[in-house]
């Protein structure tokens, strides 16, 4: 079974790993929201392609998911001596990466060609492929800032702002990376990460000719973020809250209305079973919290089983 992933953040990571465990190189390709994307202090930061890619090498941090494991911080501390700003930590260890992914950007590379070669020189097998190589920002509504780009929303004020909505810029001039539309057309499955529906998977929908291509695909599953009315991860469930909107795995199966075939979401809130299966979507309840390794290879394996009973003729060799 050939599937494509979309993923953005801790959660999308987690899943994705759990996936390239059970299958080949040619069986999974993962694209990667770059909403998130922003400079600071001169260099290009790609925070959900770092995550993704350093959690699919084994390179990621334990405890936070994000960042590099073993990570060191002379460099921020002599930055913060000499008043330079702080808000966003880069490590020693993540700040090679960014130096050299900025240096070849500027020497005319693509972003996707980039990723490729730091895929390789991590050992990650598996295609991950960039949403695309042009600018693409998300921006925050907010009642107390205006507009913030999403990363002096998400790391700088903490989260802390109350949403109003969002903006995509560049989304009218973005273009899919080489080999996303390919990727996806060859797909039997489409599986949505328990990302962030606003930030992280709405992104890639918004880049011209990626929805048009999923939605050509038999199988659309996406896998809830939000568990108890709340998310395991990030601020999706206050966003939702913010934006009037009772956020729960009902939610997000609305959000995505129109998109999926199949949703998966947690057994606590097996309430909604009823209510979502009324939207025309096939769902399931199952233990959805990715806590260990083991926790990520059982529900990519529940996922590609459920892909499978979405899709007539289509079954997991």
């Amino acid at each position: 079974m050939k599937i494509v992933a979309l993923a953005g953040g801790v959660g999308g990571a987690k899943l994705v790993d759990g996936l390239a465990r059970l299958l080949s190189p040619d069986e999974l390709t993962v694209v990667v929201n770059t909403g998130d994307d922003f400079n600071h202090l001169g260099l290009r930061i790609c925070p959900d392609l770092d995550t993704v890619c350093y959690t699919l090498a084994g390179l990621a941090n334990p405890t936070t998911g994000w960042g590099r494991s073993g990570e060191t911080w002379n460099a921020l501390e002599q930055l913060a001596r000499l008043g330079g700003p702080t808000w966003f930590r880069l490590g020693d260890l993540d700040l090679a990466t960014h130096l050299e992914r900025t240096r070849r950007l500027k020497a005319g590379d693509a972003l996707s060609r980039v990723t490729r070669d730091f895929c390789a020189a991590w050992g990650v097998r598996h295609p991950v492929l960039p949403m695309t190589d042009q600018v693409f920002e998300t921006w925050v509504l907010t009642v107390e800032h205006g507009w913030l780009p999403f990363q002096e929303y998400f790391v700088r004020h903490a989260c802390e702002p109350v949403v109003k909505g969002f903006e995509f810029r560049g989304a009218e001039s973005a273009r899919p990376a080489p080999g996303v539309l390919e990727a996806i057309g060859a797909a039997d499955a489409v599986v949505v990460c328990p990302s962030n529906p606003w930030v992280s998977i709405d992104p890639i929908f918004k880049v011209e000719g990626i929805k048009q291509a999923i939605q050509g695909c038999p199988v659309r599953v996406a896998v809830s973020p939000i568990i108890g009315g709340k998310a395991v991860k990030g601020p999706a469930a206050k966003m939702y809250a913010e934006l009037g909107i009772e956020p729960s795995a009902l939610a997000v199966a609305r959000h995505y209305t129109g998109r999926l075939t199949g949703f998966i979401f947690d057994r606590e809130d097996s309430q909604y079973m009823s209510d979502i299966s009324a939207l025309g979507i096939r769902a399931v309840v199952l233990d959805t919290l990715m806590k260990t390794n083991e926790d990520r290879v059982n529900l990519a394996c529940k996922v590609l089983d459920f892909c499978a009973l979405n899709q007539t003729g289509i079954r997991r060799s």
